[in-house]
């Protein structure tokens, strides 16, 4: 009510301070220790530089002023013993005071109203169809009239044929083990309390360094695969495993370091941490990828059920929904719906400067969106084999990791809409870190 005049300008030129200590009363320590802060901005108009008071009528300054002004700026300083305020809990209070949990709860419920409906889809195909044709079958082997094969079984000669580019695909599927293991570890910590939202570090820390060790399971899934793909070049798929993706990400960490060094900025890493993160991606994580590999190429390779055909079957004419790209795009919208409330927080809290607590909600959300991808992954092959398309393979990583694409359309429509950033060397990093989430996002889901 006090800034309402018409056509006038108010300036908030007063701060107060509070500040809550806990006295150290029946606690083991010597002193006080402050457990909570509260700045609380006001506009008063100062008259007079030395007889100055925290109350009077607010600085007003008129729409059409063309005189000099004088302001005075000033600030007032309260303490405030606390003592029910415990020391361990002295962050509550700024976690508190962060709205946002509806919001939170209502984007749990959209997103488990998405898994109950791919459920569904998937039970129904699973227990209806599949269980009708193999009683059916198991029927038609006990008797003379055999019927003819349709829909997904006429492939089945062909359904196990290795893809195209095997490598790669095995590589991803290494990486992408290991980028799952490390997500699932590091957020479990984070529900559990041991990493503090107060120490931003300590998540990212805590992430890499289960990245370095968790090359053993990358190593032995990729090489078994790519034996499974009857693939020779054992080396390469090795190297590539321990080398592709990691060098990707470090290349261009490598290059917005750089900009920020030449930008003299304080965010900048120093060299010896890039040296100390390459020694241990050298020193650990490749030897842990060599060591997984030699255990995947013992394995025997993955067995299938049916014999793969000499020939390879002419596949029909498909319709535009099992054609490989409008299957892909539509497979990454279920994930992404599951997921973009918590993206938004989550960008906010990179971005934004806010704090980001809710690793609850963030570990539930992360279990919804593996529930997601794999049905929505699931249900799309099972359509493209009825339509007698056995290239499934590469199809089924690309279906859910194409919410990677989604993921980024999200962080420019977030960059263009939230953010104020101007100057060529901020839009720079902001879309080269955002490209390093995306990649590890596309493993991660595919």
């Amino acid at each position: 009510s006090e800034f309402n005049k018409k056509n006038t300008f108010y300036l908030f030129n007063h701060v107060d301070i509070t500040i809550m200590y806990h006295s150290g009363k029946d606690e083991n320590w010597p002193g006080a220790r402050l457990v909570m802060a509260r700045l609380r901005p006001q506009s008063y108009k100062h008259t007079d530089e030395n007889n100055l008071s925290c109350e009077g009528p607010p600085m007003e300054i008129p729409g059409e002023f063309t005189n000099k002004l004088n302001l005075i700026y000033t600030y007032s300083v309260t303490f405030e013993e606390k003592n029910n305020i415990k020391w361990a809990s002295r962050w509550d209070y700024i976690l508190e005071s962060m709205p946002h949990t509806n919001i939170q709860w209502f984007s749990i419920m959209n997103s488990l109203v998405i898994v109950l409906f791919l459920s569904g889809m998937v039970a129904m195909i699973i227990l209806r169809t599949l269980h009708k044709d193999i009683a059916r079958y198991n029927q038609i082997d006990s008797s003379e009239d055999a019927q003819e094969e349709f829909g997904w079984k006429l492939v089945h000669g062909d359904v196990f044929r290795p893809p195209r580019k095997g490598m790669l695909l095995s590589v991803f599927l290494g990486q992408g083990t290991q980028i799952f293991i490390m997500t699932f570890i590091t957020l479990f910590l984070a529900c559990l309390g041991f990493l503090s939202p107060a120490n931003r570090g300590a998540l990212m820390t805590c992430a890499v360094l289960l990245w370095v060790l968790l090359g053993t399971p990358a190593g032995y899934v990729s090489a078994r695969m790519y034996k499974t793909f009857r693939g020779e070049k054992w080396k390469t798929n090795v190297l590539l495993t321990a080398l592709l993706c990691p060098g990707i990400v470090f290349a261009d960490f490598f290059i917005m370091n750089l900009i920020l060094w030449v930008k003299g900025s304080s965010a900048a890493i120093p060299f010896g941490t890039l040296v100390a993160i390459l020694a241990m991606w050298f020193g650990i994580s490749v030897p842990l990828t060599f060591v997984g590999a030699y255990f995947g190429f013992k394995e025997k390779p993955i067995e299938h059920p049916v014999r793969t055909n000499q020939i390879p079957r002419q596949i029909p004419e498909q319709s535009f929904f099992t054609k490989p790209l409008p299957g892909i795009i539509m497979g990454g919208i279920l994930p992404f719906g599951c997921i973009f409330i918590q993206l938004f927080f989550i960008l906010n809290s990179i971005w934004s400067h806010q704090m980001y607590y809710m690793f609850g909600f963030l570990f539930l959300v992360f279990i919804i969106l593996l529930i997601t991808c794999s049905e929505a992954t699931v249900l799309l092959c099972y359509f493209h084999l009825c339509a007698e398309d056995y290239h499934w393979w590469w199809r089924s990583f690309l279906t859910s990791s194409f919410t990677a694409v989604y993921l980024f359309i999200y962080a420019v429509h977030y960059f263009f809409s939230k953010l104020q950033i101007t100057g060529t060397a901020s839009t720079i990093l902001y879309f080269g870190y955002t490209m390093i989430m995306v990649l590890i996002f596309f493993l991660f889901t595919g």
